[in-house]
């Protein structure tokens, strides 16, 4: 450090390395040093601090200079006569560089903290990480001197630098100068070894793939300085395991990492290599590979993945199947060589037929477990139609092969298959047979022909028939001709018969070793039959007391038979006389009619006769009643009466007959017979408002009863 009493003059730096990338600053901002080291200022300027600071500061060096001003002040011009000045403090803050991992004693000193201006008692204070925070005590300063020390090894991958701040301060502790900052710099040493990002490493290569085909790319970190060669890493393979077919079959770029393949494509078969698995031992190390890095190792494994470059092969040109005819299921399990990797789409087999099967009766699956081909027959053979047959089989991989290797004559197989004749049960034909007939025709009318064949054409067998199902019991079959009978009245209005159909199965059996069986299906289609005598609904129907011309209900026919043989029906009163002078009935429609009361009637039960006939050729007729039930009529409520029909008064003139000589048979015989008498009539009027026809039978004959006890 000098000083000079020389304004705009030219000063000396020098940093023993040829002052490369050398900065300077002025205290003042009203100066600045030029290229040739020349001290100018910026500007004219009217005053100028007394004492100027500059600093030096390159790579190697870092200086502090004083320049003393001699001018006059409130003047721009400048002479060159020193004048009395007072000088302006200043501390002086170095940075300060350490190397992480030194060895002691401790503390050691690593650097000067300077005070310039008048002497004067002074103490240096430091703050800041390290010194009076975590981790504290770690950098001290010489409270006299400003000198720095360390208390211990720093390590710098924890750490790499630390800002401090110092300032100085009188006994008081009053401020003289700063607080100002400072940074210590941590200098690296190797001392971390290259670490891999993975315990182990796996990659796949296809097999023929050519020479520099990347396979993977290794990456290793090191904790050092990046910027420095202790974090600049190179790898290398150190060891290939097998080393076979050469111990060179993988390359690794030293700077990247990058794992690629040397060997030949030609040579890289797996199906020709000892293993399919290689595994490679990985070494990092720093200081750019020299002798003194430091290395850090792992494995890489490689696994030489198939393609499809081998043609699946059967094992046998030709293979034979037996199979029963009518039987399905697998016949045969066609059976192949693939030099591919098991359990790839290379290796899975894909069986098809090319010919042989023309009703598509056979298909093939294949076996996930052994590559095998199961050939099933899914459409059961005849024996009659061809008992041997001859199948072109075909197999091919998942995967397509690859553009240099094609399928051979190995990669197809013939099958034969004899097919077995068993006794097969004879078939009807048609099936359904379907026919139709008029019910109600005669027992023993012809019904159908069965027609049943036996499919062994080549055996001369006969066949009988049996009647299987006939839920009515109406059919009979000869046993021989198959000829079908009624053996009861059909029935078109029977439970049995749905949709006016009625069917009936039959079974016919073959005198084959063993017999044979087949079932075929009648179906009879029935026609109606005039039958079924119509009725009426409803059978009952109510009108109020003392009201006439009133329609009383509106009922209509119905019958079990079908059109033409059903409606329109006839309804009209019965035959009984003066019915019409009471009742009216008219048509409503084809099914209905209203019936009409013409005079009013007492409350009773009447049973009103009609007559219904429907439109069949012949026309059936059918004599019914309908309950009329006269009420009496209040608060639109109707009380009905519960007594028997009101038809028992057509019954008075016989009983007045039968009680006549009843009477004249108890006053010839004893007394007990008259107390029967009495008895009788008693339970036949069990109250006195309410009584049965019976009852007023008997009361309407009490005089002729008295005269007849009398007697």
């Amino acid at each position: 450090m000098g000083i000079f009493l020389l304004i705009y003059d030219v000063f000396e730096f020098d940093d023993c390395a040829g002052n490369e990338d050398v900065t300077f600053g002025v205290s003042d901002p009203g100066f600045h040093v030029d290229g040739d080291l020349n001290l100018v200022p910026l500007r004219d300027l009217p005053h100028s601090e007394p004492v100027l600071f500059i600093r030096g500061l390159s790579a190697r060096a870092d200086d502090l200079a004083q320049v003393d001003i001699i001018g006059t002040r409130g003047r721009s011009d400048i002479v060159g006569q020193k004048l009395p000045y007072r000088s302006k403090r200043s501390l002086l803050v170095p940075n300060i560089s350490i190397s992480e991992n030194e060895r002691g004693p401790f503390p050691k000193f690593i650097g000067q903290l300077i005070s310039t201006g008048e002497p004067r008692e002074q103490i240096f204070r430091m703050t800041g990480p390290g010194a009076d925070q975590d981790p504290k005590g770690l950098f001290t300063i010489d409270m006299n001197s400003g000198a720095v020390s360390v208390s211990r090894s720093v390590d710098r991958e924890a750490t790499d630098s630390y800002q401090l701040e110092v300032s100085t301060t009188d006994y008081s502790g009053n401020l003289i100068e700063g607080p100002q900052v400072f940074r210590i710099n941590v200098i690296d040493q190797n001392d971390n070894r290259p670490i891999f990002k993975e315990p182990q490493y796996t990659g796949e290569v296809l097999e023929g793939s050519p020479t520099g085909t990347t396979v993977m790319t290794m990456t290793a970190f090191d904790a050092d300085d990046p910027n420095t060669d202790n974090a600049v890493l190179r790898y290398n393979i150190v060891k290939q395991s097998p080393d076979k077919p050469s111990p060179n079959m993988f390359y690794i770029d030293a700077e990247r990492g990058d794992i690629v393949t040397v060997i030949a494509p030609t040579l890289l078969d797996r199906e020709t290599l000892p293993t399919t698995t290689y595994e490679l031992e990985i070494m990092a190390k720093d200081m750019a590979g020299s002798e003194v890095g430091l290395t850090g190792t792992t494995t890489a494994t490689i696994t030489i993945t198939d393609k499809n470059d081998h043609a699946p092969e059967f094992t046998h040109p030709l293979f034979e199947a037996h199979v029963y005819e009518g039987s399905t299921g697998v016949v045969v399990n066609l059976t192949v060589d693939d030099r591919d990797d098991p359990a790839t789409a290379a290796w899975r087999a894909m069986y098809s037929i090319i010919s042989g099967d023309p009703t598509q009766s056979f298909e093939i699956q294949t076996n996930p477990d052994n590559n095998e081909g199961m050939l099933s027959v899914v459409k059961p053979l005849n024996y009659e139609a061809s008992e041997f047959l001859s199948l072109l089989i075909k197999v091919e991989n998942e995967d397509p092969l690859v553009p240099d290797v094609g399928y051979g004559p190995s990669s197809t197989a013939t099958v034969h298959v004899r097919v077995e004749d068993i006794n097969e049960g004879p078939v009807f034909f048609p099936d359904p047979l379907i026919v139709t007939r008029m019910e109600n025709i005669p027992v023993g009318s012809f019904v159908a022909s069965l027609n049943a064949t036996d499919p062994d054409i080549l055996e001369k067998q006969s066949i009988r028939y049996a009647v299987l199902q006939d839920p009515a019991g109406w059919l009979s079959v000869n046993p021989v001709r198959g000829t079908v009978n009624t053996s009861a009245s059909l029935d078109r209005e029977s439970p049995y018969v749905y949709d006016n159909k009625y069917t009936a199965v039959f079974i016919a059996t073959d005198n084959g070793t063993p017999p044979a069986t087949g079932t075929g299906t009648l179906i009879i289609h029935l026609e109606d039959y005039n039958d079924n005598a119509p009725y009426v609904l409803p059978s009952v129907a109510r009108v109020c007391e003392d009201t006439y011309d009133v329609t009383v209900a509106v009922v209509g026919g119905w019958d079990k038979d079908l059109p033409p043989n059903a409606a329109p029906f006839k309804i009209e009163l019965g035959t009984q006389p003066d019915l019409d002078k009471t009742w009216n009935v008219t048509r409503v429609n084809s099914t209905h009619s209203q019936i009409r009361l013409l005079r009013s009637l007492k409350k009773d039960n009447y049973q009103l006769p009609l007559l219904i006939t429907d439109s069949g050729v012949p026309p059936l007729s059918n004599n019914t009643e309908v309950k009329v039930q006269v009420c009496i009529c209040n608060k639109n409520r109707m009380h009905c009466s519960s007594a028997h029909s009101h038809r028992a008064r057509f019954l008075v003139p016989l009983a007045t007959l039968l009680l006549t000589l009843l009477c004249k048979y108890i006053a010839t015989n004893s007394h007990n017979n008259r107390k029967l008498w009495f008895f009788v009539c008693f339970l036949f009027s069990p109250h006195p408002v309410k009584l049965s026809s019976f009852s007023l039978l008997c009361h309407s004959f009490f005089v002729p009863l008295v005269l007849c006890f009398s007697v």
